[in-house]
């Protein structure tokens, strides 16, 4: 990106493994200088009966929604913390994180895990100058929903409870991120935001 005068870093990690928190910020900051918004945007999703889901099944969705969420938000805040400095964090959570759903129990469950931590840790750093916020999204056309996409039936389901009358575009989000990363979302902490077409006033 440095074309348009913006430096990036990319850092592979795995994120089944929340153990590699504190080396993803430090190196992130070692890189770029200092770190001041963490999007916690990983995530994975097992659609299974919820009488057939095994306990790897459970655990590898956990992991990630929710287990190393929670790590690498708390090696972010240390390094905001410890310098002293303004930051933001995002989470991404989902419509499930209000709704139970179907067939997803493990994703389910670490949505609204996502939901509750982001009050939790808003609680504990609003103090430190850090916003704890989360974006809901709801559904969007992405490899975790192309099963949904590709079901005739099921999407048009989907769709006939969309007010919007469509799936959402990754772009969708960009608004709704930029404006909990900014400074106009200064006052606000704890909340999840859903970018949803409509699907929850319905």
């Amino acid at each position: 990106m440095t074309e348009i005068g913006v430096r990036s870093h990319s850092i592979i990690a795995d994120l089944k493994k929340a153990e590699g928190a504190d080396a993803i910020i430090s190196e992130a900051i070692t890189e770029l200088g200092r770190a001041d918004i963490l999007v916690n945007n990983a995530g994975i999703i097992a659609r299974n009966e919820a009488i057939d889901v095994t306990p790897n099944d459970w655990d590898a969705v956990m992991n990630v929604n929710l287990r190393t969420l929670f790590f690498l938000s708390q090696a972010f805040a240390r390094h905001l913390i410890d310098e002293k400095i303004r930051g933001k964090i995002i989470n991404i959570a989902s419509m499930l994180s209000f709704q139970g759903g179907i067939r997803v129990p493990s994703y389910t469950a670490s949505k609204s895990g996502v939901g509750g931590l982001t009050k939790a840790l808003a609680n504990e750093w609003a103090e430190h100058n850090i916003n704890v916020n989360a974006i809901a999204p709801g559904y969007f056309k992405t490899n975790n929903t192309a099963a949904l996409q590709e079901d005739a039936k099921r999407n048009a389901e989907i769709l006939s409870r969309i007010p919007s009358g469509r799936w959402g575009q990754p772009s969708d989000l960009g608004g709704a991120v930029v404006f909990l990363a900014s400074d106009a979302s200064d006052y606000v902490q704890g909340i999840t935001l859903p970018v949803d077409g409509g699907w929850l006033a319905r």
